[in-house]
C-alpha cells in the first residue's frame, strides 16, 4: 500500500520517512515517491493492504543500481496476540522503462534475481538498508516509566 496511505499516526509517518532517509544515505540522488501505484481499481486490487510501499527514483539509469527505479515493500504481520504489528520482510525491485529488472527479497535467502544485477557494492548497500528497514521497524519502544 502506497506509503502515504499508511503514515496514519506520528510514529508511523516517522518511520516513513526514517526509511526515506535510509535509502538516501545510501542513494543521495534519488527521489522518493510516497505514492507509487496509480489509484484506479485494478491496481487496488493488487495491493498489499499490509506493506509500506515507496518509490525512489533516480535522476537517469543507473549502471551501478542497473535500474531508474526502486520500489520498496515492506512488508508486516500482525500479531493479534501480542497486539503488535512486526516487519517481515523487505522486497526492493529495480525498474526501468522496460520494467523490473532485478529483485531482492529478504523473505528467503536475500538474493538478487533478475535479467541484470546491480554492481556488488550497490547490493551490498541496499542489503543494509534492509538490515536497517528491519531494525527500524521491529526494535521494541521503550516505555516511559
Amino acid at each position: 500500500m502506497n506509503a502515504a496511505d499508511q503514515a496514519i499516526g506520528l510514529s508511523v509517518a516517522t518511520k516513513i520517512a526514517a526509511v526515506v532517509n535510509l535509502f538516501k544515505v545510501q542513494f543521495p540522488d534519488a527521489k522518493a515517491d510516497l505514492k507509487p501505484w496509480a489509484n484506479d481499481p485494478d491496481t487496488r486490487d493488487l495491493i498489499d493492504p499490509d506493506s509500506i510501499d515507496i518509490g525512489f527514483h533516480l535522476p537517469g539509469w543507473s549502471r551501478q543500481l542497473q535500474s531508474r527505479s526502486v520500489l520498496v515493500q515492506i512488508r508486516f504481520y500482525e500479531d493479534p496476540l501480542v497486539g503488535s504489528r512486526r516487519a517481515i520482510g523487505v522486497e526492493a525491485a529495480g525498474f526501468t522503462n522496460l520494467g523490473e529488472h532485478w529483485r531482492l527479497s529478504t523473505v528467503e535467502n536475500w538474493q538478487f534475481v533478475g535479467q541484470t544485477e546491480p554492481a556488488a557494492a550497490v547490493q551490498d548497500k541496499l542489503k543494509l538498508f534492509c538490515r536497517q528497514v528491519f531494525e527500524l521497524f521491529n526494535t521494541v519502544e521503550s516505555e516511559a516509566s
